[in-house]
């Protein structure tokens, strides 16, 4: 590119120039014929924002609270795998850069720097991502470590009883990059002769007979908030709050499972009425641009998580690049705060925004 990227999109570009195809692919890749993966972001297209005029916008505070505690905006980092094959810092660059703009960064089970590297790169707010391996004292080291080493929270991610077929990675024959967290505790050395060496080594790892009931074993083992990150149906998310879990994040691992499950913004509103306030609620999947992050919020998410953008900044610039996407981001949200007539996150209603689901009363 011949100038500085200035959104999103220009740093997807920049991604897929310095990345191998076979690494580029996974990380913007989905399930199948990408469906979902294509509207996770166009979803947000049909959503429209009515702006408010003639407030004071002269200072805008994006400044909220996650859990207790502080960032300086509702925009987080999503758990995202294997930093390393985007850049060779790896998530400690991620969490340095996350930690500069004063946000919270979410830690993938399979990053390549292990638990305690990130603990140790900078001194900000983090939580942990936990799968549920069929061998739970894995699974429960994991916690043990992440609690010991300072994580404020585990997110539970509960859509994966197996790996959704992600195409792209069987045609590339996708290798399984080093979990290093998981070092001298379980084997990535699998067999596969045909497709992807990941998707075998997570169909063979993995606990697909998780239930509701596993829960309470969770909260057995650590003194964490819980929050699972997988839900898109008002059934779940009430079957959550039965669960006692802390909290929600309205997710459909950025489309790389089911194909054409349904974009989270667009079950948003069906996730937090479901809940009735009683936890918060979070999104993520297809948040490009700082508009985004205010609709969701006008649905009544406290916060979006951000994956891709993260590495495609990771990939283009390092470091230098995840701080920029989070400020792009955020400079984004500011401005549309500001001609929306919203000084301050409280501020943002649901009468900021239309929905598909509101014309239709008016074509009946």
């Amino acid at each position: 590119m011949s100038s500085e990227p200035v959104n999103i999109n220009d740093f997807k570009e920049l991604a897929r120039l310095a990345l191998p195809k076979m690494y580029y692919d996974f990380y913007s890749g989905g399930a199948e014929d990408e469906h979902t993966l294509r509207e996770n972001i166009q979803a947000f297209y049909r959503i429209t924002i009515r702006p408010r005029v003639l407030i004071d916008v002269s200072k805008i505070d994006m400044s909220t609270t996650i859990l207790g505690h502080h960032v300086s905006a509702p925009i987080l980092v999503a758990p995202t795998a294997a930093h390393k094959l985007a850049f060779h810092e790896g998530e400690i660059a991620t969490a340095r850069a996350a930690a500069a703009v004063k946000t919270i960064m979410v830690l993938s089970y399979s990053s390549t720097c292990s638990i305690e590297e990130i603990a140790s790169s900078c001194n900000s707010v983090r939580f942990f991502q936990l799968y549920i391996f069929k061998r739970r004292d894995i699974s429960a080291l994991l916690v043990q470590r992440a609690e010991r080493f300072g994580y404020k929270a585990i997110i539970l991610t509960v859509d994966t009883p197996r790996l959704g077929r992600r195409e792209a990675d069987i045609k590339n024959k996708m290798i399984a990059p080093p979990v290093k967290s998981l070092e001298g505790l379980i084997s990535i050395d699998v067999k596969s002769d045909q497709g992807s060496k990941l998707e075998t080594y997570a169909n063979e790892m993995l606990d697909a007979s998780l239930r509701w009931e596993d829960i309470g074993w969770l909260r057995s083992i650590t003194t964490l908030p819980i929050l699972i990150k997988g839900v898109l149906t008002h059934e779940d998310a009430t079957k959550a709050v039965e669960a006692g879990v802390d909290g929600i994040i309205v997710s459909n691992h950025g489309a790389r499972q089911l194909d054409f499950a349904p974009a989270t913004i667009s079950v948003l509103e069906e996730v937090v009425h479901a809940v009735k306030g009683k936890i918060p609620v979070l999104l993520d999947g297809g948040v490009r641009r700082g508009t985004d992050v205010f609709k969701a919020l006008a649905l009544g998410a406290q916060a979006v998580l951000i994956g891709r953008p993260v590495l495609y900044g990771l990939a283009a610039k390092g470091e230098e690049g995840v701080r920029t996407v989070l400020e792009m981001l955020k400079n984004e949200l500011e401005t549309s705060m500001a001609l929306s007539g919203c000084p301050s996150i409280k501020d943002i209603t649901r009468s900021h925004v239309r929905t598909h689901y509101d014309n239709l009363p008016s074509m009946l």
